[in-house]
C-alpha cells in the first residue's frame, strides 16, 4: 500500500486495524515502524498524512471506500478439520463480515492474502448476506515480493496478476485495478487470469520455490558424504539456462512465513481433492526441510562428543534471512530450541531482532511442543543477547551463523582466530578452517 500510495498520489490509501498499539507504531516514529523492510521508512515518510493513513476506523474506511484490499493473517490451522495443514481463513472471513456489515455502496475486493484456491466462493457467501443490493466484485491479486527486497520487487516486479470473474462487472474491476498498477508498471508485465488460478498461483510459486531449496539441501548431504562441494555443485546446475541459478544456496533451511505454511495448504488441498501421490510429493520438501534442521544441529552436539550442558555456544542471526527483522518459521528456533534442551548456554546475536522477540519465538515454540510454562521458562533463563560489537568469541565453545547477514561478513578474521568450533550454516564464508560448512 506504500508503494501504490508513492506511485499514485491521486488515490488515498487507508489502511486500518483493530489493534489500537498496531496502528500506533504505524503512526509514530518513523525510525521505530513495526516491520523493517529496506526502503520502506524513506516512502512512509513521504506519504503518510498525504495520501496514506493508518486508522482503526474499520467501519469507516469500508464505507468511503471503492475498492478494499484483504491483507490479514492466515496461518495454519490448529485445530478442527484439516488442523496442522490448511489455512486458517477466520481472519479473512472476519474481514467479509466487516465489509459486509458496513458496506453501502458497490465495493472493489481484492484478496492480497494468500489463500486457498476457491477461497472466493466463501467470501462471496459472506458479502452477499449483505442484502442491501450493493455488488462486490471479488478479485485475487497475490503478492510475489520477498521480504528483504521487498520494495525493489514491488518497483520493478516480475509480474502483476490479477485474477476475475468473465463478467462485465468482473472485467472492469480487472481493468480498474490494471489501471493503478499500469502507474509504474508496464502493460506486458500485468498478467490477468481467472479466480483460481490467480488464487493456485501463490501457493504454486512458493512451493516450487521451496522445492528447489529442499533439493539443494537434500544434495548437500550427499556432498559431505562423497567428497563433493555443494557451492561447486549449485554453480554447475545453476548455468543451465534450463535451470537457473536462483534458490540454489545450500542452508540450515528455509524459514518465513510462507514456504512452509503455503506447501502443507497446497498438501491439504491436494489431499482434498483425493491427489494423494501429489500430495506426498510436496510433503517431502518439508520433510527435508526438517531433516536439514536437525542434521545441523546434530554436527554440533555429535561434534561436542553428545554433551553441550553448561557450554557456551553463540548463535549468529535469528531472522530468517537477511535484512529483515522478520523471524517466523527461522530454523534459528530450532536449532537453539534443541540446544537448549541438551543444557547449553545460548547467546544470541542479530542486527535487527531483539531479546524480547527471541524469547517469545522460543516460547511459542516450545509450547506448541508441548512443554510445561514452567519447564519453558527454565530454559529461557539460558539465552541471552549481544551486539556483534561486544560478542567475545574465544569465550563459545561452538559458533553457529544462521542468517546470512553482511555484518557478519566482517568478522571472519575474529572466527578464525577464536578456538570455538565455527559453523556455518548458510555458506557465508569460504574459509577451509571452519569446523563445518554445510555441504562441503
Amino acid at each position: 500500500m506504500s508503494v501504490i500510495a508513492i506511485k499514485c498520489p491521486q488515490i488515498n490509501i487507508t489502511l486500518v486495524d483493530s489493534d489500537l498499539k498496531k496502528i500506533e507504531a504505524w503512526n509514530g516514529p518513523i525510525d521505530k515502524l513495526p516491520v523493517f523492510e529496506p526502503g520502506l521508512s524513506d516512502i512512509v515518510r513521504s506519504v503518510r498524512g498525504k495520501n496514506l493513513f493508518f486508522s482503526t476506523d474499520i467501519k469507516g474506511a469500508i464505507e468511503k471506500s471503492e475498492m478494499i484490499f484483504m491483507a490479514v493473517n492466515t496461518p495454519t490451522k490448529k485445530e478442527g478439520k484439516g488442523a496442522g495443514m490448511a489455512a486458517d481463513l477466520s481472519n479473512i472471513e472476519a474481514c467479509a463480515r466487516d465489509i459486509s456489515k458496513y458496506s453501502k455502496s458497490d465495493k472493489i475486493v481484492v484478496e492480497k492474502s494468500t489463500l486457498p484456491v476457491r477461497t472466493a466462493e466463501k467470501i462471496k457467501e459472506i458479502l452477499i448476506q449483505n442484502k442491501k443490493g450493493i455488488k462486490f466484485d471479488i478479485l485475487s491479486n497475490p503478492e510475489f515480493l520477498a521480504e528483504g527486497t521487498a520494495i525493489k520487487d514491488l518497483f520493478k516486479s516480475d509480474r502483476v496478476l490479477i485474477g476475475g470473474d468473465e463478467s462485465e462487472s468482473g472485467k472492469k474491476a480487472i481493468k480498474l485495478l490494471i489501471d493503478i498498477y499500469s502507474n509504474w508498471i508496464k502493460k506486458e508485465k500485468i498478467l490477468t487470469t481467472n479466480v483460481w488460478s490467480a488464487e493456485l498461483a501463490k501457493l504454486a510459486s512458493n512451493a516450487m520455490l521451496a522445492q528447489r531449496i529442499s533439493s539443494i539441501n537434500s544434495l548437500s548431504a550427499l556432498c559431505e558424504k562423497s567428497g563433493a562441494d555443494v557451492t561447486e555443485l549449485s554453480k554447475a546446475i545453476g548455468m543451465d539456462h534450463r535451470i537457473g541459478k536462483h534458490f540454489l544456496n545450500a542452508s540450515v533451511a528455509f524459514g518465513g512465513s510462507c514456504f512452509k505454511k503455503d506447501i502443507l495448504n497446497l498438501v491439504y488441498l491436494c489431499k482434498y481433492y483425493k491427489l494423494d501421490d501429489v500430495a506426498e510429493y510436496w510433503l517431502q520438501v518439508v520433510k527435508i526441510n526438517e531433516y536439514q534442521k536437525h542434521r545441523f544441529t546434530e554436527k554440533i552436539i555429535s561434534n561436542s562428543n553428545n554433551d553441550i550442558k553448561n557450554q557456551n555456544i553463540a548463535i549468529l542471526g535469528w531472522s530468517f534471512k537477511p535484512n529483515t527483522n522478520d523471524s517466523r518459521e527461522s530454523p534459528s528456533i530450532y536449532v537453539t530450541y534443541k540446544l537448549l534442551q541438551k543444557g547449553a548456554m545460548i547467546k544470541v546475536c542479530d542486527p535487527l531482532v531483539r531479546l524480547n522477540q527471541i524469547k517469545n519465538d522460543l516460547r511459542n515454540f516450545m509450547l506448541s511442543k508441548s512443554l510445561s510454562l514452567k519447564k519453558t521458562e527454565i530454559l529461557l533463563n539460558n539465552i541471552s543477547f549481544s551486539e556483534l560489537k561486544e560478542m567475545s568469541f574465544n569465550s563459545f565453545s561452538s559458533i553457529a551463523i544462521l542468517t546470512a547477514c553482511p555484518e557478519f561478513k566482517k568478522i571472519e578474521k575474529e572466527l578464525i582466530k577464536s578456538k570455538a568450533n565455527i559453523y556455518d550454516g548458510c555458506n557465508l564464508f569460504n574459509s577451509k578452517q571452519f569446523t563445518y560448512t554445510i555441504g562441503k
